[in-house]
């Protein structure tokens, strides 16, 4: 098994930044590939930064391309989203996501492990 924690939601203003923190434990050398997704209300959870563990190659859903960073710490166990730039259709709550599979690709059904969730609150 895996835990996830994140951690580094909040409000913040249009244009500003947030920098997300998910602190894995647990069989982490089984993890495969990591990831970000999100969940607004009323909305289906959706794929926002993924990055593999090979070789940290990264995805990011169009939407949040050019303004977030998805990055890993391997000594740390710990993966990090950088966000700038929040607009206020970036409000949701933000999951940190892990996958035993080498590609899970942005479906959060191939994801075995997830976080509990940090809210990402961005006023006009």
């Amino acid at each position: 098994q895996v835990q996830l924690v994140e951690s580094g939601g909040g409000l913040v203003q249009a244009g500003g930044s947030l920098r997300l923190s998910c602190a894995a434990s647990g069989r982490t050398f089984s993890i495969g590939a990591m990831g970000w997704f999100r969940q607004a209300p009323g909305r289906e959870r959706e794929f926002v930064a993924s990055i593999l563990c090979r070789d940290s190659m990264r995805n990011y859903a169009d939407s949040v391309k050019g303004r977030f960073t998805i990055s890993r710490d391997n000594a740390k166990n710990t993966l990090v989203l950088q966000m700038n730039s929040l607009k206020p259709e970036d409000t949701a709550v933000y999951y940190c996501a892990a996958a035993d599979t080498w590609g899970p690709g942005r479906d959060p059904r191939n994801y075995d492990y997830w976080g509990q969730g940090t809210q990402v609150t961005v006023s006009s």
